[in-house]
């Protein structure tokens, strides 16, 4: 089985609506908590994916530029992305902008979202995701409305 596990945003941890459903739902899916800058995240986040294949990753907000990054430095280690309204806008992904990932990555943003452009993620995510599947949906940042309602079965096997 694939190691599956969920990245909170910024100002968020792994006490929220998100973490606490994966880990009542999911046994076994990681929902580690992530404090301080990106590069103690990315650190912290590289340590515990160190010597792991087959890795499905969830990534929420930062979460989601995490994750990305993550999969760009990691590929071939990397099964699937499922991105939700992900802060690849930032200039933190800019490095990884003229790179193509070829695993499948599956985005919801929500088009009422005030936190992150739907339109800048679409943009960038159409560059360098070849394999997107993107789902704007009628919602706010938070996918309050649309969170619980994803095939996260299917998206998670």
């Amino acid at each position: 089985m694939s190691l599956r596990m969920f990245i909170h945003g910024l100002e968020s941890n792994n006490q929220g609506t998100k973490a606490v459903y994966f880990r009542k739902n999911f046994q076994g899916m990681l929902t580690p908590n992530f404090p301080g800058s990106l590069d103690e995240r990315m650190a912290k986040l590289r340590a515990l994916l160190s010597g792991k294949s087959d890795i499905l990753l969830v990534g929420s907000s930062f979460g989601g530029l995490m994750a990305s990054i993550f999969a760009m430095e990691n590929e071939p280690r990397v099964k699937r992305l499922i991105l939700l309204a992900p802060a690849i806008n930032l200039a933190e992904f800019s490095p990884y902008r003229d790179r193509k990932l070829q695993i499948p990555v599956h985005i919801y943003h929500g088009r009422q979202d005030e936190v992150i452009s739907l339109e800048d993620v679409e943009s960038v995510a159409n560059r360098v995701f070849p394999h997107l599947f993107f789902h704007a949906v009628d919602d706010d940042h938070y996918l309050h409305k649309t969170f619980e309602k994803i095939e996260w079965g299917t998206l998670l096997s």
